[in-house]
């Protein structure tokens, strides 16, 4: 018979082996023993043909053949045919009247099986269903097996293949895993990937591993990581555990070889004295991508402006670091889709400008309407409006609240000894029915104070110094609901040569002196309440979650979608605005220096009340502004991500004890302590967490500034920066030290030149287009969580921040100019841009 067919009759004769009757039965038929060397008759291998085969001894003795009847025997007895059974040519025997034996373990049967190897039995069959992402390039032609490992052993190591592509992007596979017994409970999932023949080895994306097993009860392995190169990964349930409910030996060691390998991938980085720490990517050509959960591999911290790579590219004004964004991990860099989005938003623009001669056009506007020319193709409602209203009082008070800085204003009930402004001075506006006593009094003088740029370095652009200021602007609530500016101090040194500017002064030195306090807001907003207080902070956030927590944390799941891109998009920014010669050296009048000054100047006074927002609503004394739609939409947002992870602490951590006995939670906000806030007890940032109720308000925050906050300051930009004279980014001229002075041409003077306010537009127009591949706020298509109370929180939140969506547009109808960055469809999950 050939070897074959021989390999395809070994199950069947295997199940009459095991169904069929005992030796001493087939005695009593007259049925021949086939084990012992008589002529197997039965059931046919092929096309129901009757076959008779022999089947040898191999040498095995009384004993082992004893053995093997007396297992046949107790088989029989413990699996009773059933009307299942194969067809017998014979009447079925009756069951011998003698006691029923005791199930044996499979550990038994096993070991009385050995030494026949075509008679091992297979206990146990676990389904596996494989999905591979739907990215580019997400498949692999590697070869994958699989080992599980459960509390009753481990599998043999299995690849997983079929007939056809295996692991193409998008596809979902199914596959099986032959065990000699069932594993018991699943405890990991061990993927290996392996070289396949002669082919390169490749990245695969692998979303999740499902496993079925024996009985029905299905596992879910989450991934969603590429795997590069050859390795092995080590994925377990996607049941959430903290480190207090794991107990084996073998779980407690994989979560710490799992903190020890991203540990060593993720390093910490100083970039300047007083910056929070970053990741270091300063050297990605020294990545080891076939280590397990590798993201870099990198040498000792140097600074960027060494690299060797910093330098121009066609089209584009600023010098860019190049070798740091050529060797990004896939786990970190933009999916093709969102890189290849961004570049489509930055080429044509930036070649645009660069054709009609802008970016290269040093000297002063001729006249205001030419700016409208910058960038004509990519005006938006927003844009046309304050092109119109930019120079109205009202516009300028609105902006506090509901522009790309809606954080500067605080209430005041006195007014500080450096700004002496007197009620002659104000009398005019406030009209004869009150007095700015009065109005202090009533909680209607808010004070919007720059005094972080006092001591800023300046700069040189074009080859010219540039002057910056740090003005005092002093504003009013009128009866109208409208919050208008009262004065303003273009420095924090009352004097002879700092008047206070009025309303009620000629119409070009008002307009300069609010020209000079959106000066500030651009330097404050850009450098401060955007890149250090969002895009720096959440990066801290970032790096700590994937330091300290691990994959099955809850924690971990919880926070990881708001970490998506944030490591590339902060790369690409220390890449092309932050490096020297960068964007910030080539339009802002502080420069890079300026820049380090005030982050680090920013950070030493920035506290935890600042960080959440109903406690700096509260302690700026803003919460009874009228039409402070920044406010009112930022709070139904706060609210609902807060329920959100109320109900995920509540359900991972009933009590002090649990939160404070988790000592990878405890390590978590320690280093987010130590690298993002230096340590500064003055900070008010916790360094330890004692109750789940300071774990739900610090989760809150971050997950609030790392989605709704950056959307609020980043994604109107454009908006009101297009036209330029509301957001220049560098004045020419010192301030006016008298009043009286002020003309068209001396106002056009002042601003940035051309050139710089095309590069600056530009940067404006590339940071407010979210490139593709966007996950909108409480978005979650990778799905961490596999339990259902944590699922059911999920959908609850979802459901809330549809109702907020709706809410929003519903308002926005009745609007002149709707706020909709607080919109939750249109609020990333993280900062991603």
């Amino acid at each position: 018979m050939p070897r074959g067919a021989f390999r395809r009759c070994l199950p069947a004769l295997y199940f009459a082996f095991l169904t069929g009757p005992t030796p001493e039965q087939r005695m009593r038929s007259g049925a021949p023993d086939t084990h012992l060397g008589e002529s197997a008759r039965g059931t046919g291998c092929v096309r129901g043909k009757q076959r008779s085969i022999r089947v040898q001894d191999c040498g095995r003795g009384e004993g082992a053949r004893a053995a093997s009847r007396e297992l046949r025997r107790e088989r029989a007895q413990e699996h009773p045919r059933q009307s299942w059974a194969l067809p017998q040519p014979y009447p079925a025997p009756q069951p011998l009247a003698q006691k029923p034996r005791p199930v044996r373990p499979a550990a038994l049967l096993l070991q009385r099986c050995r030494g026949h190897p075509f008679l091992l039995p297979i206990m146990a069959v676990y389904r596996l269903c494989v999905t591979t992402g739907p990215y580019l390039r997400a498949g692999t032609l590697d070869n994958i097996s699989v080992t599980l490992v459960g509390t009753c052993g481990e599998s043999p190591k299995q690849r997983l293949d079929r007939m056809g592509r295996d692991f193409a992007p998008g596809s979902v596979q199914k596959y099986k895993v032959r065990c000699s017994a069932e594993l018991g409970e699943l405890l990991l999932l061990r993927v290996h990937k392996e070289r396949y023949a002669f082919f390169r080895k490749d990245s695969w994306y692998c979303s999740r591993i499902c496993v079925t097993q024996p009985d029905g009860t299905v596992s879910h392995f989450p991934c969603y990581q590429w795997i590069e190169g050859y390795c092995t990964v080590e994925l377990r349930p996607g049941t959430a555990r903290t480190i207090c409910q794991d107990s084996l030996p073998l779980l407690l060691d994989h979560r710490t070889r799992e903190l020890r390998a991203r540990q060593e991938c993720y390093r910490w980085k100083i970039y300047a004295p007083g910056f929070p720490r970053m990741v270091d990517v300063n050297s990605f050509q020294e990545m080891e991508s076939d280590k397990k959960f590798a993201l870099t591999k990198t040498t000792t911290c140097v600074d960027q402006g060494d690299s060797s790579g910093n330098r121009y590219l066609p089209g584009f004004p600023m010098k860019i670091d190049i070798p740091s964004l050529m060797y990004m991990e896939p786990n970190i860099r933009y999916s093709a889709t969102k890189t290849i989005s961004l570049l489509f938003n930055a080429i044509p623009a930036s070649l645009g400008m660069k054709l009609r001669g802008l970016l290269d056009r040093k000297g002063s506007w001729k006249k205001l309407d030419d700016m409208q020319n910058i960038f004509w193709c990519h005006k938006t409602f927003t844009t046309k409006y304050v092109t119109e209203h930019w120079c109205e009082d009202h516009f300028f008070g609105y902006q506090y609240l509901n522009g790309v800085n809606p954080v500067m204003l605080h209430c005041i009930s006195s007014l500080p000894s450096k700004l002496p402004v007197t009620n002659d001075m104000v009398a005019p506006l406030l009209g004869q029915d009150t007095c700015l006593q009065t109005e202090l009094e009533r909680g209607n003088i808010f004070l919007a104070d720059y005094w972080i740029l006092a001591e800023a370095p300046t700069h040189c652009l074009n080859g010219r110094p540039q002057y910056v200021a740090a003005p005092l602007c002093l504003l009013w609530l009128s009866p109208q609901g409208a919050l208008v500016p009262l004065a303003i101090q273009l420095s924090q040194t009352p004097g002879p040569d700092s008047p206070i500017f009025l309303p009620t002064d000629s119409e070009w030195d008002w307009l300069l002196a609010k020209t000079w306090v959106r000066n500030s807001e651009f330097l404050v907003h850009e450098n401060n309440t955007h890149f250090l207080c969002t895009h720096l902070l959440c990066e801290a956030f970032a790096m700590a979650t994937l330091r300290q927590l691990p994959l099955c944390h809850p924690i971990y799941k919880l926070l990881l979608p708001h970490t998506r891109y944030t490591l590339q998009v902060n790369t690409i920014a220390r890449a092309t605005l932050l490096n020297p010669e960068g964007l910030v050296d080539q339009v802002t009048s502080i420069g890079r220096q300026g820049l380090i000054y005030l982050m680090s100047t920013g950070l030493a006074h920035f506290t935890y009340t600042n960080f959440c927002l109903p406690d700096s609503l509260r302690a700026r004394g803003v919460l009874a502004i009228p039409n402070y739609h920044y406010r009112d939409d930022g709070l139904k947002i706060w609210v609902a991500i807060e329920s959100f992870v109320s109900e995920i602490v509540g359900y991972y951590y009933p009590s002090d004890a649990s939160v404070q006995q988790d000592s990878e939670l405890q390590a978590w906000v320690g280093e987010i302590f130590a690298q993002a806030f230096l340590g500064r007890e003055s900070s008010g940032f916790p360094s330890r967490l004692c109750t789940p109720g300071e774990m739900v308000k610090f989760l809150t925050a971050i997950i609030f500034n790392c989605s709704a906050q950056h959307a609020a300051v980043n994604s109107g930009q454009h908006d009101f920066g297009a036209w330029m004279p509301n957001a220049p980014s560098s004045m020419r001229q010192p301030p006016p030290q008298t009043k009286g002075t002020t003309t068209l041409k001396t106002y056009l003077d002042t601003l940035p030149e051309v050139n710089i306010s095309c590069n600056n537009l530009l940067l404006f127009w590339l940071v407010s287009q979210e490139p593709k591949d966007q996950r909108p706020l409480g978005t979650y298509p990778d799905e961490h969580f596999t339990e259902e109370a944590p699922r059911q929180s999920i959908a609850a939140f979802q459901s809330r921040l549809a109702q907020i969506s709706r809410d929003i547009q519903e308002r926005n109808q009745g609007l002149a100019l709707p706020y909709t960055y607080l919109d939750p469809l249109l609020i990333e999950n993280s900062v991603s841009i």
